[in-house]
């Protein structure tokens, strides 16, 4: 009898991320694909992640929509969600988030 361990990806290949201001990013900021969600994460300088739905429901990724929240309550400067930390932070809380 056997049983399989959830792949860990690493962070950097789970993340797809595009600067918002260029071409490639214009034409690819409506897409997200199934199962998945667009954030932006900076302080000054946005940067777009998609990351798993399944994150949500995480304990570090909801403490990082807590600070959202109190940053920005319902009304996000870029429209979408944006989390108000810095990219490295967010990178190393989804990395893990990954290895749990």
């Amino acid at each position: 009898m056997g049983f399989s361990l959830p792949r860990v990806v690493p962070a950097k290949k789970l993340l797809r991320r595009s600067l918002s201001n260029s071409n490639k990013a214009a034409s690819m900021a409506v897409y997200v694909p199934k199962g998945h969600l667009a954030v932006y994460v900076g302080k000054n300088e946005k940067k777009r992640f998609v990351v798993p739905v399944s994150f949500l429901s995480q304990p570090l990724f909801q403490e990082l929509l807590i600070q959202a929240e109190e940053e920005y309550g319902y009304d996000h400067p870029m429209g979408g969600l944006t989390i108000p930390c810095t990219e490295d932070a967010f990178i190393d809380t989804i990395s893990n988030l990954n290895a749990s």
